[in-house]
């Protein structure tokens, strides 16, 4: 099985695409998988504070540039709210993360059979024709 130069060159650049696309997107997802998990240790943090203070104090919630007075059963209730939720996040970032992951390893296999395909049939030419010893698919690829 041959295939021709041109249609070579669009399989390698359409799977090269992908590739590349796949690391880009792995690369935000890894980020924002960071940053919630930083939001997430804070509110960690903030919940386990609020559960050392005995009795029945004030807190405050920042509301843009004032403070409201909030029950601490609401504050608490609020903050292991943004937990779960920040934790559902993460969870499906690092699912996504997993995905793209498995995306950019099948195009970089892909690439390697296609060079392993295309450098079987340049073997296969040279074999053939002795007195060819550069097959044009080795000159087009020279000028990508």
């Amino acid at each position: 099985m041959s295939l021709s130069d041109d249609t070579l060159r669009k399989i390698l650049v359409q799977i090269q695409q992908t590739a590349v696309q796949s690391q880009r997107a792995l690369q935000i997802s890894q980020q924002q998988t960071a940053a919630k998990d930083r939001e997430r240790r804070i509110l960690q943090l903030t919940i386990d504070e609020i559960g050392q203070i005995e009795g029945d104090v004030n807190l405050y919630k920042g509301v843009g540039k004032m403070f409201m007075m909030v029950p601490r059963k609401t504050m608490e209730d609020e903050l292991k709210s943004q937990e779960k939720e920040l934790a559902d996040d993460i969870t499906s970032l690092n699912k996504k993360s997993k995905y793209l992951e498995k995306q950019f390893n099948d195009a970089q296999a892909q690439l390697r059979d296609i060079v392993s395909l295309v450098l079987t049939q340049i073997s296969g030419e040279l074999s053939k024709n002795h007195a060819s010893p550069v097959s044009p698919f080795t000159k087009t690829m020279t000028l990508l």
